[in-house]
């Protein structure tokens, strides 16, 4: 198989795993399923995966790392801290309204993933964000305290509405609710 193909079919084996596991979990999804949505044997996605639980870490790594990288360029603007706060509740509503399948298999995947990630915070998303937060902290941004608290409640804050869009509690995608939610966090924090 050339390179070009054999790409191209890795990334379909992973777009189709990737919904088939928001919709019914990575236990519900066997690789007969994901191989029938892709059109291709169960041993051709072995030749890409060495087994459904390689494949959903990767998946799961991947975005994860993504979200990690994006804080890390939120963090490294010059901007003060309420500018920050906002352009991240913007950038995971943007990435829920453009990619639900990814952001839910993030959210619901972190249970079986998190502890396979490394602490750091260029891979972890979460410890991106305590940094981000102890950062301003440091330069009194924000009042002094814990990093991982204002993380916590910061996450609660923007991950719970997107609980409510996924099960049709909200109408209007993420990306709407963008300020409301960035005051909440900012008051939640003492930003």
């Amino acid at each position: 198989m050339s390179a070009p193909r054999a790409a191209d079919t890795r990334g379909r084996i992973e777009a189709a795993a990737l919904k088939l596991f928001a919709e019914k979990g990575v236990e519900g999804t066997s690789t007969r399923e994901i191989a029938k949505a892709v059109g291709v044997t169960e041993g051709a996605l072995y030749r890409h995966f060495a087994s459904k639980d390689e494949l959903a870490r990767a998946l799961f790594q991947n975005r994860y790392a993504r979200f990690a990288r994006e804080v890390a360029a939120i963090d490294a603007r010059e901007a003060p801290f309420a500018d920050k706060a906002r352009r991240l509740v913007a950038m995971f509503y943007a990435a829920f309204d453009q990619d639900p399948d990814g952001f839910v298999y993030v959210l619901i995947g972190q249970h079986d993933h998190l502890r396979d990630v490394p602490p750091d915070p260029a891979e972890n998303a979460v410890a991106a964000l305590a940094a981000l937060f102890a950062g301003a902290m440091a330069r009194g941004d924000l009042p002094e305290g814990d990093p991982e608290l204002a993380t916590a409640l910061a996450l609660g804050l923007v991950l719970q509405p997107a609980v409510f869009r996924i099960y049709g509690r909200l109408r209007a995608p993420l990306s709407a609710h963008v300020e409301t939610v960035s005051d909440a966090v900012l008051r939640a924090i003492g930003g």
